[in-house]
């Protein structure tokens, strides 16, 4: 604990600063999650379609990532982040005072989320930028971490309010728009990057092939982990709303010493051992999602279906690997958040299609052959992983790291 306080002393200006910003962030994003299945359900009543549609406008975004991006290039990646939580702050305040009927609530869901998804390219980008060469896995794994005990105490925090404090949806989201503004203020306050006019938008490089087909495999991946997993909670087993939560609550509170540990090994094994690992793993996962019922007797096929949730919501954090790599195989350092924010579209694009590809194989074969395809998806995983090479040489963005530590 003393070195951990030691730590946080001596941690550099724009560190503590983006730090700051990042429990914040956690902690609004949080609230929102905890709330906002509640929040439909009493303010508009949906049918099942309206609240399958919903889907569609929250994930768009990622989609419209990178075109949001290359509109607002001349922003550096420290500003273009203030500016995403802006956005979070304003959808959050519209959807608790403004959400007067189910189309306009949509409006700001869209802004909502454009916000959440403008920033997950540029959260991986600034906390590689501050971290020390040799080290970049164990800052993210640590930045993750924080975020991780934000989310917790704000899932906590909203348990508390409604159950003690009388709050409800308007003060919730009034409050989540301010911590979202503290979280942007932090991100203005940072010294800003250079910004260069870029001499293409939306290129995709091919020497970036590996990192592109790499993120197509996570979207396809994160969807089954999102969208079926649950569902195979719920429908197969039966569970209340109750063993969801609990899940991720466990999930959360592994999650902030797993982090860490994640980000040393990818550090000290290297991003192609630790991707060939989770490709290993999620083979394991999703044939126990695929086969546990039918193997096992019933309690015990559950407990294993809780081991796999849990494996597989830690499985997601390795997307760090993702990005590392992207960093170290970059021609030129503008290159990184650029490949980053690409990696969102082409991740949600798939991510899309893979929902509406499963859905479609659990209503016609059954929710076993959804899982099934999750191990074809692994395997492919596995090859790719294997087929990452870093160069031995330093990267030229070890320098502008090293430029803006000593700024």
């Amino acid at each position: 604990m003393k070195n951990f306080i030691n730590r946080l002393f001596h941690m550099s200006r724009e560190l503590k600063l983006f730090a700051m910003a990042s429990v914040l962030m956690g902690l609004a994003y949080s609230m929102v999650d905890a709330t906002f299945n509640n929040f439909l359900d009493a303010r508009f009543h949906l049918t099942g379609f309206e609240r399958s549609f919903l889907e569609f406008p929250r994930e768009l975004p990622g989609f419209l990532v990178v075109f949001v991006s290359a509109l607002l290039w001349f922003f550096c990646s420290r500003r273009l982040g203030g500016v995403a939580l802006i956005f979070s702050a304003v959808g959050a305040l519209c959807l608790g005072l403004l959400s007067n009927s189910y189309v306009i609530m949509v409006i700001w869901l869209f802004l909502y989320s454009m916000g959440q998804h403008l920033f997950i390219p540029i959260s991986s980008a600034i906390g590689m930028e501050l971290s020390h060469e040799g080290h970049t896995g164990q800052r993210l794994g640590q930045l993750n971490a924080l975020r991780n005990a934000a989310v917790i105490t704000g899932s906590f925090f909203v348990f508390l309010a409604f159950r003690y404090l009388n709050f409800d949806f308007q003060k919730t989201y009034i409050l989540v728009a301010v911590i979202f503004l503290a979280a942007s203020f932090f991100m203005f306050r940072m010294k800003p990057q250079e910004t260069k006019v870029p001499k293409a938008f939306l290129k995709l490089h091919k020497e970036y092939r590996l990192y592109y087909l790499l993120a197509i495999l996570y979207g396809s991946r994160k969807q089954l982990f999102i969208t079926f997993a649950p569902w195979v909670l719920v429908t197969i087993f039966n569970q209340p709303t109750q063993t969801l939560a609990t899940l991720l609550t466990i999930g959360g509170v592994i999650g902030i010493l797993f982090q860490p540990l994640l980000g040393w090994a990818i550090d000290h094994l290297g991003e192609r051992r630790v991707l060939i690992l989770e490709a290993t793993f999620l083979v394991l996962v999703c044939l126990g999602y695929a086969f546990a019922k039918d193997t096992f007797a019933e309690h015990t096929a559950f407990l294993i279906i809780c081991v796999c949730f849990l494996l597989d919501q830690m499985l997601m954090s390795v997307n760090m690997a993702r990005a590392m790599y992207i960093k170290k195989i970059a021609k030129q350092p503008d290159h990184v958040q650029a490949a980053l924010t690409a990696g969102v579209t082409i991740d949600h694009i798939f991510s899309i299609s893979i929902a509406l590809l499963g859905g479609l194989i659990w209503n016609v074969f059954g929710y076993q052959y959804v899982f099934i395809l999750g191990v074809c998806i692994a395997v492919v995983s596995l090859f790719a992983a294997m087929k990452i090479q870093i160069p031995l040489q330093a990267q030229p963005i070890s320098s502008a790291v090293l430029e803006i530590q000593q700024d």
